[in-house]
């Protein structure tokens, strides 16, 4: 007996071992980038709601944190945000707006972009949420920018789109 035998009366384990793994990694990328997309606007998302007061309307609570609490550890120092009203209408409206985006799969590589360079700010706010809350939000933008949206995705119907508007004006 010179090898292991894979078969066992003309059934191949080792074949069926590769197609049950090649289907796991077919179902992994289509489910994958929309889970990821889902697991990262949800912090951002409901953040965002907490910031309004009204439609356009910033809660006072809002304006209070980026005025007053909020300050920035950078090389052992702290410091307050520069124009602190502005900073909290931006942070606001990139709540709401990044994670819709990440939701629908549109503008998915530049939102978990956006995503991971707030989340490197708020590591400056609060440097001890990086274990908890920073390192993961900051591992599903990575992951996100890595594979895309994924086929289940406005950006992978839009690119379709496009591509056969191509084709066809190629002709």
């Amino acid at each position: 007996m010179t090898g292991v035998s894979t078969s066992f009366h003309g059934f191949d384990i080792g074949r069926t071992v590769r197609n049950i793994t090649r289907r796991l990694v077919q179902v992994a990328l289509m489910t994958a980038p929309p889970m990821l997309r889902i697991a990262l606007a949800v912090p951002f998302f409901r953040s965002g709601l907490t910031r309004w007061d009204g439609f356009l309307s910033l809660s006072p609570s809002t304006l209070y944190l980026f005025e007053e609490e909020f300050q920035l550890h950078i090389f052992g120092g702290l410091y307050g945000f520069p124009a602190p009203v502005l900073i909290a209408h931006l942070v606001a409206i990139a709540e709401i707006t990044f994670p819709i985006l990440l939701v629908l799969g549109l503008a998915t590589r530049f939102s978990a972009l956006c995503l991971l360079m707030m989340t490197a700010v708020i590591q400056l706010v609060v440097p001890d949420g990086w274990a908890t809350f920073h390192l993961p939000w900051a591992a599903l933008a990575i992951a996100l920018i890595a594979l895309g949206p994924g086929k289940i995705s406005l950006d992978h119907l839009l690119d379709r789109f496009n591509h056969a508007g191509k084709v066809r004006g190629a002709g």
